[in-house]
């Protein structure tokens, strides 16, 4: 018996930031039955990424072990919005939103996990049905000093910024919602914590068994910098197309390829140790898993030929059969800065993105690599610029 609670503990803990509880986890896992395993997902965007399914990932090794899988929408929860990592209020969704962010986030959560083994719960199921003088009871179970605790609130109060009564009541409801649920376990991010542990303890007032509780990393983007997030231009959307997926997923350090076989693959740690020791060649690493990822959300066909297209264009030299071409205004002095350049063909967003495509080595014009962020282009000929593997365009400068 405990050889086998080493290997689902193995499974586990495999790509997790931390485990609290572990002891009693052991005990759960000793008496023989199925987890109720708990996530929370507040459907407040419409369009995910990658980051978004690090813990959908965490669930389908549970899954695999034999536990039972409750995926809550946070439907009354996103009335309220998450002051996680926020430095103001969080508007709030109207229920016509938050229905349709549902509808989209149970769709791509089960390209991961099994439907047939998952049970989906909404928290307005229970929420709905307190009065206000339930919700007073369940305000009475923690302590404003407790509440301030938590980084953000604590930060925004140092800092003057307002704090509405609401906010208070996310982190209890989202406890409260482990009551309601009886949760053995519950993942997150390692921005919830705090929520995560109000759960054990609103658990705990409630003469109930604590949850364990499993954080997950946050996923960098394809910088390998800053979390993944789409507005800083640095996310694989799950909704992009195959090629574009195959392509950014391709433009990943191999530094980074480690991390997203450990949070995003179904390879498991068997590869990610093979990886680790270099006994997989990086760039048939990163084939496999840019396909593993297409595959996944669209079909094998899909990734397959988004690898063919990659090799055709990149790997052997050759460049698509239509390069877009941009004509260039009259330079002036003869002169462009190469931020300038690139911000106002669109290849970056802006120049200071610019300065980080140059840092990271991503910038080419006529296949040399740039690296000084503050060199002037001659504004002659038609040189073709690329930034990373996918942005190409040939600038006519008229010259």
């Amino acid at each position: 018996m405990s050889t086998a609670i080493d290997e689902q503990l193995g499974l586990i803990k495999h790509g997790a930031a931390e485990l609290i509880g572990e002891d009693e986890l052991r005990r759960k896992l000793s008496r023989g039955k199925p987890l109720r395993v708990k996530a929370g997902f507040d459907p407040t965007a419409a369009d995910l990424h990658l980051g978004h399914t690090v813990v959908m990932h965490k669930l389908r090794h549970f899954q695999e072990l034999g536990h039972q899988i409750l995926f809550l929408i946070g439907d009354f929860t996103a009335r309220i919005g998450d002051p996680t990592g926020r430095s103001e209020t969080r508007p709030t969704l109207s229920t016509e939103e938050i229905a349709a962010n549902a509808a989209t986030y149970q769709e791509q959560a089960f390209k991961i996990l099994d439907r047939s083994k998952t049970e989906v719960m909404w928290n307005s199921t229970w929420m709905d049905a307190m009065n206000a003088a339930d919700l007073i009871r369940l305000a009475g179970e923690y302590t404003v000093a407790r509440m301030l605790e938590r980084d953000d609130f604590e930060k925004r109060y140092r800092a003057e910024k307002p704090i509405s009564i609401h906010e208070f009541l996310y982190p209890l409801v989202q406890g409260y919602d482990s009551v309601a649920m009886e949760a053995d376990v519950e993942l997150g991010g390692t921005d919830q914590k705090f929520n995560l542990l109000v759960g054990r303890e609103l658990q705990r007032s409630h003469s109930k068994e604590p949850q364990v509780v499993l954080t997950m990393p946050l996923l960098e983007g394809l910088d390998g910098v800053q979390k993944m997030s789409k507005s800083l231009g640095n996310a694989v959307g799950i909704t992009e197309s195959p090629s574009e997926i195959y392509g950014k997923m391709m433009s990943i350090s191999d530094e980074l390829m480690v991390r997203y076989y450990e949070l995003l693959s179904e390879a498991g740690p068997d590869a990610v140790a093979s990886l680790k020791a270099g006994r997989l060649h990086p760039m048939e690493a990163k084939k496999a898993i840019a396909a593993e990822i297409v595959a996944r959300y669209h079909d094998e066909d899909a990734a397959t030929q988004a690898r063919a297209d990659f090799e055709a264009q990149f790997q052997k030299g050759g460049l698509p059969e239509e390069v877009p071409e941009m004509d260039w205004p009259d330079a002036g002095d003869g002169e462009v800065w190469i931020c300038r350049l690139l911000k106002e063909t669109g290849l970056a967003k802006s120049k200071g993105e610019a300065r980080r495509l140059i840092s990271q080595g991503g910038v080419r014009i006529d296949d040399e690599r740039v690296t000084d962020a503050e060199l002037q282009v001659a504004a002659i000929g038609k040189p073709l610029i690329r930034v990373g593997k996918r942005r190409i365009l040939r600038v006519n400068f008229g010259g």
